[in-house]
């Protein structure tokens, strides 16, 4: 059996908080980290890779060539180069002698970033809002369709499950699915079977609990060096839930992250990379790092790592070679860290003779002429506007001031209407290359070369010089086009004849309303993006624009596209503000999907994946990013105290009435829940703990379907709509959060139609982890509480079980 005590002395050890720091050095400045030394032991040898696992002959074929190859070049394998002939994020060098062409690694999580004709697919948490795990398969095959058509080996994401959202602030929770793991994880396997199917290398990342970007790169500021922040974590709140789900749905690699974890560096900590991911989990691939987040040599080849990016010679390279013959590293590490990273290639197929050219798409320099590789797929036009539409989730809509009806007189108005002014590409590190042509790009852009987070100006909260549809950072993207709301506004005004009137220009926030205006739409937005965190999570001047022309209009629709969590409460009460939608980033057919959803060609259909509070003070100690104190602002230390309770674990918790909960959506119709069935698999004993032996994502029954739990629902409403069910559980013992999601289906619904909803239960579903075990643990005899509806907190349905029992279920209301 094996567990994390070693991780964790105790299931408070990874909490060696400030005081215990003061305690430490008596209460003076934290100059050295030798008081944490022992948080994250060590965990010695990195295992190998099985050799009769997922990719049992993709391993034998990698162990045979490896067994041909020098040193040298096994070493070359496993760390970055500078290719100037393409423009891929990261290149591992050819091994002519055995036929191997090389490696790129590109972004990213919401399609191919910084090249030409390429899509701009919705981002993570867009996709996620539309809890379609059919379509979250979809959108990463046609992200990796053109992925290997452009000549990428390694997908830089999606899936993207760390961060997962802790902080709700946090300036890359966009790029994720959910601030929920198992929606996450369900999303996150569904990516990584998209990717792989393609015949890309998928990357998960990043690997582990990477949640904030204030301190996550470490700095030198004259002759001190700041570290990167330290997540102290206790093993029961360990964010690996989603990574399981990957490593299980067999991800070809995992990106170690910057920050360090109990005071050791993720990407040299032994203990997470050779005994949690390679040992627990059982993953088969290999561990890449993100860009410049190896801080040693030796240490980090054992304690698992087995690429550095973007340069092995900084660490690796030649002093690797010198380390395996002077006996510092044993050459068995090396030739598993080739192993590993040849069994992926194989496996995805990646050494065909039809294969393209290594980043042959990738151009080094979209200012020269160069030759056009068109990447995309017409099949996957519909697949796009699919996830643009399904991830806008409508929170507001007054005696069905949506859709539309034919209105004679619109009115458009806010800075996020339109196309922001400029959308090319120019040397470096650009506001096109990262996706901020809206905004000033001068802030992300400091986070990126990792500086003191008060060398960086603060992140305008919007994004004032045109619409988003994607966050910024190396989860951006650049597509060959962008379809404007203000532009599909136009088009549908000249179909119909509609007079249609805008401001744009809103100076002072305010504007005036045409007499005879049926419809008025403000567009506002709130941007975040990679290296660094938001300012917050409303702006004065949107709440106030907002306002000015709810003031003059009595049909006032507000269209939010938000990059994270957005608070409403400055208007949501104004009797003019009949619609409200959170139009989140939808890619590059932004604008259609709204102009489709709002006069009522589709219902909107998608769901909020994290709690939209009243107040921002609601979210508590995990609003706003950790910032050290004097005392160790060398050695940063960020305390996950609260455990397992994030946004609607907290708010469930603190019995605090949110605006909107998780889970929340609208459509243009009602639906009714009845019919609860609870039913187990089997009437065979289960046992207290899992029993087989590990696959990979852990013990093998731990996937096991143990329960099945099904309910009705119909559409009693006017329209044909999808909704999406959701089942929560209140898993028995004590310091269980009140309910958990555990499981959810979508399906569409014709006007009168009832159908069945299915939810099966897995092993590890219903487990929690035992500290005193080091185990995944079920609760014998314990009552596990059912609840299924619409939102975490419209749940009319409830029933209980008994392991090894049938259940019993009640319904109690419905939702409109």
């Amino acid at each position: 059996m094996f567990g994390r005590s070693a991780l964790f002395a105790t299931a408070s050890a990874g909490l060696l908080s400030i005081s215990a720091a003061q305690s430490a050095t008596n209460g003076s400045v934290i100059t050295t980290d030798s008081p944490f030394y022992g948080q994250s032991p060590p965990t010695y040898p990195a295992p190998e890779v099985r050799r009769d696992g997922l990719f049992a002959e993709s391993v034998a074929k990698a162990r045979a060539l490896v067994a041909t190859m020098t040193l040298e070049e096994k070493v070359n394998l496993t760390g970055g180069v500078t290719n100037p002939g393409n423009g891929c994020g990261g290149n591992i060098p050819a091994v002519p002698s055995i036929g191997f062409p090389g490696m790129c690694l590109q972004d990213g999580p919401a399609g191919v970033r910084g090249t030409d004709f390429v899509s701009g697919f919705a981002a993570g948490i867009h996709t996620g809002a539309s809890w379609n795990r059919t379509l979250a398969y979809s959108r990463a095959n046609a992200m990796g369709g053109e992925a290997y058509r452009k000549g990428v080996s390694v997908a830089l994401g999606p899936p993207v499950v760390g961060p997962l959202g802790r902080i709700a602030e946090g300036g890359r929770n966009w790029e994720g699915f959910s601030n929920d793991p198992y929606l996450s994880g369900a999303l996150a396997a569904e990516s990584v079977h998209g990717i792989q199917d393609a015949g890309v290398i998928a990357c998960t990342k990043h690997f582990i609990a990477n949640e904030q970007e204030t301190n996550r790169i470490a700095t030198r500021d004259g002759n001190k060096t700041y570290q990167s922040s330290s997540t102290n974590m206790d093993d029961k709140t360990l964010y690996l839930w989603p990574f399981a789900d990957t490593v299980h749905a067999g991800t070809g690699s995992v990106m170690c992250s910057y920050e360090r974890f109990n005071n050791s560096y993720v990407c040299q900590n032994s203990k997470l990379i050779n005994g949690v991911l390679k040992t627990e989990l059982g993953f088969e691939g290999f561990v890449v790092t993100d860009w410049f987040a190896q801080h040693s040599g030796v240490a980090s080849s054992l304690a698992g790592l087995d690429m550095t990016m973007p340069s092995g010679a900084t660490y690796w390279a030649g002093n690797l070679t010198q380390a395996v013959r002077n006996g510092s590293v044993p050459e068995a590490r090396i030739d598993d860290q080739a192993t590993r990273i040849l069994a992926a290639w194989y496996e995805l197929g990646l050494d065909s003779d039809s294969s393209p050219g290594v980043g042959v798409g990738m151009a080094p320099d979209l200012l020269a002429p160069h030759t056009i590789v068109d990447a995309r797929d017409a099949a996957d036009a519909e697949v796009i506007l699919g996830e643009a539409i399904e991830g806008h989730v409508l929170v507001k809509n007054v005696n069905n001031a949506l859709p539309l009806k034919e209105p004679r007189a619109i009115a458009l108005y806010g800075y996020d209407a339109k196309a922001p002014d400029y959308n090319a590409p120019s040397p470096g590190l650009s506001p096109w290359s990262i996706s901020l042509q809206s905004t000033d790009a001068t802030s992300p852009i400091c986070g990126f070369y990792g500086l003191v987070a008060s060398a960086c100006p603060p992140f305008p909260i919007n994004a004032p010089n045109g619409s988003i549809w994607v966050g910024g950072g190396s989860g951006g993207n650049t597509p060959t086009y962008f379809y404007s709301p203000f532009q599909a506004f136009s088009e549908r005004a000249f179909q119909d004849g509609t007079q249609l009137l805008w401001d744009f220009e809103n100076v002072n926030a305010t504007s005036t309303v045409y007499g005879n205006t049926e419809a008025c739409f403000v567009f506002i937005n709130a941007m975040a993006s990679e290296g660094i965190d938001r300012s917050g999570l409303h702006d004065d001047f949107s709440d106030s624009l907002v306002n000015n022309i709810a003031d003059q209009c009595s049909n006032t629709t507000v269209v939010v596209h938000n990059a994270g969590i957005a608070l409403v409460d400055a208007y949501y009460d104004h009797p003019n503000v009949t619609a409200i939608i959170l139009a989140q980033l939808p890619g590059q057919d932004s604008g259609r999907a709204l102009v489709d959803i709002v006069y009522g060609e589709i219902s909107p259909s998608g769901k909020l994946t994290y709690t939209v509070a009243k107040n921002e003070s609601d979210y508590g100690a995990i609003l706003s990013p950790y910032r050290p104190s004097a005392q160790d602002a060398i050695y940063p230390q960020d305390d996950f105290s609260e455990g397992v309770y994030i946004d609607y674990r907290a708010f469930d918790a603190q019995n605090i009435e949110p605006r909107f909960e998780f889970g929340f959506g609208l459509t243009y119709t009602n639906f009714t829940y009845s019919n609860l069935r609870i039913s187990a698999n089997s009437s065979a004993t289960l046992s207290q703990y899992p029993t087989d032996g590990i696959i990979p994502g852990g013990h093998a029954d731990l996937w096991d379907v143990v329960y099945n739990v099904y309910a009705d629902v119909k559409n009693t409403g006017e329209a044909i709509a999808a909704e999406i069910a959701q089942l929560y559980l209140g898993l028995p013992g004590d310091g269980q959060p009140i309910r958990q999601l555990r499981g959810f289906d979508k399906q569409w619904l014709n006007v009168g139609e009832t159908v069945t909803m299915g939810f099966p239960l897995r092993r590890r579903d219903l487990s929690t982890w035992s500290v005193e075990a080091q185990q995944w643990e079920l609760a014998p005899g314990g009552t596990y509480k059912v609840y299924v509806g619409a939102s975490s907190r419209n749940l009319p349905l409830t029933g209980s079980f008994t392991l090894g029992k049938s259940g019993n279920g009640t319904a109690g209301g419905y939702w409109k």
